[in-house]
């Protein structure tokens, strides 16, 4: 079994300040494939006090030379994508293929489009032609403690630490303990890569440990955080007495609207982006609304299309998809597919127990419910597994209503032919982002959502700017 105990401060690798081992759980197996430790406060103020140390120097350091830094991130990280990619797939259940693919090419994407951005911006700039000697600065929020989740490891630990990196932050990451072995070879490739001690720190631990210490620290001037809405709720309330910026990427409940004049491939398309990543993505579209004239025929399709769909060890090759994550939200999605058959929901496809030919391992059936109502439990809470609920709805008002009718408001999606309906729908969705006829969006758009899906924005020069503080200067000489 892997042993990694030891946390990652002031540019060393150093023992826990007390032992508190932490099994994780290959969820293909249910078995243990490695152990960590947990960090105490001890530990967490010791990288604390190694990134404020660090940061007045990163902070002068010239934004050419950390965009070099990134440049050399990126070429250490092309040299481990295997080693990242067997992390991801054993701790968390990604399969091989689509972990080397998309869990470990997440990373590069995002790193590749920071350097592009932060190569074009203007860290400092005159106010306007007219205002010479104003000077808008852009400089570092200051220690951002970075808490990423366990489902898109490494997109979300690039997203968070190469803009905080380029802005001039020194972190402190948190990874989820759920997935902690990928995050432990990104710190080597920040070591390798050459950032200064302190710049870049990691503690193992869990959100009631290391992660309520860093968002409630007084030295900690910003939490960039993804996961659940309640624990972003709960960072936010230990955030508050020292006023630290807080960016948050929480849940979401997407709405797939499907008019009757979508291309023919629209519902396959929309069950097969539900099913990524076994349902383990806060922008899936799980609610699938579907104009009445063309229903019929798309539930037949969204079940046919979910019964072709394979189940298998995160290990092997294919194109199948893996576990659940743990035993927790295996229960939690076993729970919430027989809610939607006792509220009335039609099961159209997989239902409840594990997929024939397992008796061990996380794993789930993909499942489709088709007449689902929007206060049905499954079409208000996000069940974080490949589970699709089908919605119909008459007129693009009904769609537009039933789609807005969530707490959430991260991502939607629109199917249609016709384009001035397309973008009404753009304009009037209440989501922080709308993809539409399978497009998605392009290198550097930004990333985040609206009401409680979060707040702020990350990739591209968006997500640098969520790590910049805006400084006006009056009177600034220009002799």
């Amino acid at each position: 079994m892997i042993e990694k105990r030891d946390f990652y401060i002031n540019g060393q690798w150093v023992a826990p300040a007390a032992a508190k081992d932490h099994n994780v759980i290959d969820p293909s197996t249910e078995e243990p494939c490695a152990v960590i430790s947990l960090g105490s406060e001890a530990d967490t103020n010791a990288a604390v006090a190694a990134a404020k140390a660090a940061l007045p120097g990163w902070m002068a350091t010239p934004v050419e030379e950390r965009i070099a830094l990134v440049e050399k991130l990126i070429e250490v990280y092309q040299a481990r994508g295997e080693d990242l990619a067997q992390a991801m797939s054993t701790e968390m259940g990604a399969p091989i293929e689509m972990s080397r693919t998309q869990q470990v090419g997440a990373g590069i994407f995002h790193l590749k489009n920071f350097v592009r951005a932060a190569k074009a911006f203007e860290f400092e700039r005159p106010l306007s032609d007219r205002f010479q000697n104003d000077r808008i600065i852009y400089e570092a929020v200051g220690v951002a403690a970075l808490i990423t989740p366990w489902n898109w490891p490494m997109n979300q630990i690039t997203l968070k630490v190469g803009a905080a990196a380029i802005a001039g932050c020194t972190m402190v990451l948190k990874p989820s303990e759920e997935s902690p072995l990928d995050a432990m070879i990104f710190a080597e490739l920040m070591d390798e890569a050459g950032f200064p001690a302190g710049v870049f720190n990691l503690v193992n631990g869990d959100g009631v440990g290391v992660g309520s210490q860093l968002s409630s620290h007084p030295d900690v001037d910003m939490v960039s955080f993804t996961g659940s809405t309640r624990a972003g709720t709960a960072i936010s309330k230990a955030a508050a007495d020292t006023l630290k910026k807080v960016h948050l990427e929480l849940g979401g409940k997407g709405a797939n609207v499907i008019f009757d004049d979508a291309d023919e491939k629209a519902v396959k398309r929309g069950v097969l982006h539900m099913m990524n990543n076994t349902g383990q993505s806060c922008n899936a579209p799980s609610r699938m609304l579907v104009q009445k004239g063309i229903y019929d025929q798309a539930v037949a399709t969204a079940a046919e299309v979910a019964a072709k769909v394979t189940v298998g060890p995160a290990s092997e090759e294919g194109r199948h998809i893996g576990p659940v994550v743990n035993e927790t939200q295996w229960n939690k999605i076993q729970d919430l597919i027989q809610k939607g058959i006792d509220e009335g929901a039609r099961l159209v496809a997989g239902g409840t127990g594990r997929p024939e030919g397992f008796n061990k391992g996380f794993y789930v059936k993909p499942t489709v419910f088709a007449d689902v109502n929007n206060q049905m439990t499954i079409a208000r809470e996000e069940i974080f597994g490949p589970v699709l609920s089908i919605i119909p709805f008459e007129t693009e008002e009904e769609a537009v209503e039933i789609a807005n009718d969530t707490p959430y408001g991260l991502t939607n999606y629109v199917q249609t032919q016709d384009g001035a309906k397309a973008n009404r729908m753009a304009r009037v969705l209440r989501s922080g982002m709308v993809e539409m006829n399978g497009q998605s969006r392009s290198p550097g758009a930004p990333f985040g959502g609206m009401k409680q899906s979060g707040n702020g924005r990350e990739g591209g020069i968006f997500g640098i700017e969520d790590f910049l503080e805006i400084k006006a200067v009056g009177g600034w000489s220009t002799d």
